[in-house]
């Protein structure tokens, strides 16, 4: 008890003792004297590290990896026959994707095949009607010509020979009258007695036969003046066979165009087939780019059509990062500048690249509605500048993927 009590005693301060009990405190102000110094010192030395570390580096971690985004959808539309890929699988460019059916358009490319052929037989046809055309043309006009002489020649031995007819029927005429003259001249002296009667037989065979040759020669005036009227009619009609074969140029013409028919016929029929073989041909549905098959949305029995994407392919050989750094960052960024960019998928994994453009304009200026500062209360925000980044070397097997998270650091010393 006595021992707790003496301890006490000395813990308990002596009022009495004056300024020299209280003495402690000059010690504890010369340390922090010396400590305040040394923490300073520390600080300036680090600060300085951290601006030689980061002079001539501008980081930021709103980046993120991107790549070419290939909707697929059909040319055609269609029912699903055959859905040929799963998700996430690889696939290469032209691959099959999806079957559509195909039975209604191999039917229209029987009919298409069946007018090509029709429309190769009508212009054969055609063509040999122009050769057959152009052939007989001129020897039809020939003919035609010829014709015209021969009836113009039978015209004029027609009137030649009625010449001859009216001068023959004059003859007749006078020898008539002499053989009627003579007739009645005998017939008087038989009267008196002064002839025989074999005197006026004779002259009554004469008077016959005078009037016989009359009638003949009469008979035929008439058959050539008939005959000189047909000759007129054969040489009108020469002359009509004439003018019509004298179109021959005309129908030349006809049977070009006919030709010329026939071809845009051939071309149409031929457009038609080609147009069918393409639609039998989408209903394949193919990949266009090499890629990792995504948001797959089609099944089979589906009727799709090109308004709507089947799939996405997303391609992974053409990978870039879009780093979006204030805009007092990118004063000194130029392209060709080295960038390390570590991605969050693999731990922090850095990949080298370099900088290949910036933005034309702050990510601001694209949004649906932009910001207009002169329309209001003005507050300044710190703008943003995209920035597309490029790896260097292979990344076929770099596993990175559109939507990565990133962080960059570009040296803007490095160029």
């Amino acid at each position: 008890m006595s021992t707790q009590t003496a301890k006490l005693d000395n813990d308990i301060p002596n009022i009495d003792a004056g300024p020299k009990a209280v003495a402690n405190p000059a010690p504890r102000s010369s340390r922090a004297k010396k400590v305040l110094p040394a923490l300073l010192a520390v600080a300036l030395v680090g600060g300085g590290v951290s601006y030689a570390l980061t002079y001539g580096h501008e980081s930021t971690d709103d980046a993120q990896v991107e790549g070419r985004i290939a909707n697929v959808a059909p040319r055609i539309s269609g029912q699903v026959a055959k859905v040929l890929v799963a998700d996430n699988q690889a696939v290469k460019a032209g691959d099959v994707l999806v079957e559509l059916d195909a039975t209604d358009l191999n039917a229209k490319l029987d009919v298409a095949r069946a007018d090509v052929l029709s429309a190769e037989a009508q212009l054969s046809s055609a063509q040999s009607q122009l050769a057959l055309t152009e052939t007989n043309a001129g020897a039809n006009l020939r003919q035609a010509r010829g014709g015209v002489v021969q009836a113009s020649s039978g015209i004029s031995s027609s009137k030649a020979a009625l010449d001859q007819a009216r001068g023959d029927v004059s003859a007749a005429e006078a020898r008539f009258k002499l053989a009627e003259s003579d007739l009645n001249r005998i017939k008087t002296l038989k009267n008196e007695g002064a002839v025989t009667q074999a005197d006026l037989d004779a002259r009554q065979a004469g008077y016959d036969q005078a009037k016989a040759a009359l009638d003949v020669a009469r008979a035929r005036l008439t058959s050539t003046e008939a005959g000189v009227q047909g000759s007129s009619g054969g040489l009108e009609a020469a002359q009509g066979k004439l003018a019509a074969a004298e179109t021959v140029q005309v129908q030349v013409q006809a049977a070009q165009a006919a030709v010329k028919l026939g071809e845009a016929k051939l071309k149409q029929a031929q457009a038609a087939l080609k147009l069918a073989e393409l639609n039998v041909a989408y209903t394949q549905v193919r990949a266009p780019v090499s890629g990792v098959v995504s948001r797959r949305t089609v099944e089979v029995g589906h009727v799709v059509d090109p308004s709507r994407p089947l799939m996405a392919l997303v391609p992974q050989d053409d990978i870039w990062v879009v780093a979006n750094f204030k805009e007092d960052q990118v004063g000194e960024m130029k392209p060709g500048q080295e960038v390390e960019v570590s991605v969050d998928a693999f731990g922090g994994r850095e990949f080298k690249g370099h900088v290949d453009s910036l933005a034309g304009a702050s990510g601001a200026r694209f949004a649906l509605l932009p910001p207009d500062n002169a329309s209001g209360n003005f507050v300044k925000v710190v703008q943003r500048i995209p920035v597309l980044i490029r790896f260097d070397g292979d990344l076929k097997d770099a596993g990175l993927r559109p939507g990565m998270s990133a962080e960059v650091k570009v040296n803007t010393r490095s160029r």
